[in-house]
């Protein structure tokens, strides 16, 4: 990952000052912005590899800024995050947000979230069969494999780890996956996804889903 450049936008200096040591240790590029417009130009002039927006920002919404670049852009977007934003974190990763980093942050989960991020091929292609510690699924097929044994999964199970594995990494929203899996009508019936994530554990084992509470699911990798 060695010479990526990553765009800061926040205008906290304590937190600024901490990022630019991580991202710098972590031999990334740092390019800082003090608010939303600021960040905008820089990204059209200066496309960076990686963003990372913090929510509150002094002239427009972090979430805006991550529904503008998401206009243009495919790159990673990070939102940083106060205790108790919940609401606003659900509403970065459905304006185009790849995942959140909660203040104050673990150095070590801040880049491992970053780099996770960067290597999920922008293109949306799907390899045939996916490979996750142990369980494989098999995309043409509808098979899935834990450690040479089968798992049956129903339509519903097969489909929520389908889409839990093509985003990888990433933070699902409870919206984004009512939407996908059961359809735009189920979007606000998390009682279903409840339920549904909690029968797909069953079978494939706990360890492979971790839940984001209030906001969403992720396949661990």
């Amino acid at each position: 990952m060695a010479g990526e450049r990553v765009l800061i936008c926040d205008d906290e200096l304590q937190i600024v000052r901490a990022l630019k040591v991580v991202l710098r240790d972590a031999s990334f590029e740092v390019t800082v912005t003090a608010n939303g417009e600021e960040a905008l130009d820089e990204a059209a002039v200066r496309p960076p590899d990686a963003a990372i927006i913090d929510l509150v920002l002094p002239d427009i919404d972090g979430v805006d800024v991550c529904r503008r670049l998401r206009e243009w852009s495919e790159m990673p977007i990070i939102v940083l995050s106060a205790l108790g934003e919940e609401e606003q974190k659900v509403r970065a990763l459905e304006a185009g947000a790849d995942d959140y980093v909660t203040k104050p942050f673990s150095p070590a989960e801040l880049i491992a979230r970053l780099r996770a991020a960067l290597r999920r091929a922008p293109s949306g292609l799907q390899p045939p069969v996916l490979e996750v510690d142990g369980l494989t699924i098999d995309m043409a097929a509808h098979r899935v494999m834990s450690d040479g044994a089968e798992i049956h999964l129903s339509k519903t199970e097969f489909e929520l780890l389908r889409v839990l594995a093509a985003n990888r990494g990433r933070l699902m929203t409870h919206r984004a996956l009512l939407s996908e899996v059961w359809g735009a009508g189920y979007a606000e019936d998390t009682q279903v996804l409840r339920t549904a994530i909690a029968r797909l554990r069953a079978r494939i084992g706990s360890k492979y889903i971790h839940t984001d509470p209030g906001v969403g699911y992720r396949l661990n990798v």
